[in-house]
């Protein structure tokens, strides 16, 4: 079908085109790699402890897959890319990383007065962060 994602490649919703959604279909069917997850939780602010909550995972498993150089399965595959996709967009749309991390920090009254990265752990979730970041990027901010 395509090439999957390798791990110097960002990832933002700009940039997806047809041919990057097949790109990143054949890498949620091929699996994240344990190192491209590294990566990318390098450059998040969530902990390994946050990582598991998001894709229901236990630490224990974590460090099972990282000892073994596992690939993640197909659905937490799609998961740790949503949330890079969507915690790339708000990086873009705040401007700045640490701003940006405040935000997921701090309680929303928009998204029912919890903080946004609560909702990291579904796909549901995710979308209603993609949603609130494009409407704070156009601004409208009801």
């Amino acid at each position: 079908m395509g090439r999957a994602l390798k791990v110097e490649d960002s990832l933002s919703y700009k940039l997806i085109d047809d041919k990057d959604v097949f790109m990143l279909i054949s890498t949620v069917r091929e699996g994240v790699k344990y190192a491209m997850f590294q990566n990318i939780a390098d450059k998040s602010p969530f902990s390994t402890t946050e990582w598991s909550n998001f894709l229901h995972l236990s630490e224990r498993t974590f460090q099972r897959y990282k000892k073994e150089k596992r690939k993640f399965d197909p659905l937490h595959s799609e998961k740790i890319l949503e949330i890079t996709l969507v915690y790339n967009k708000g990086i873009e749309v705040f401007g700045d990383k640490s701003n940006f991390d405040a935000w997921l920090e701090a309680k929303n009254v928009a998204l029912g007065s919890i903080r946004p990265k609560e909702l990291l752990d579904s796909t549901f979730g995710i979308g209603l962060l993609r949603d609130e970041l494009t409407r704070i990027e156009h601004g409208v901010l009801a």
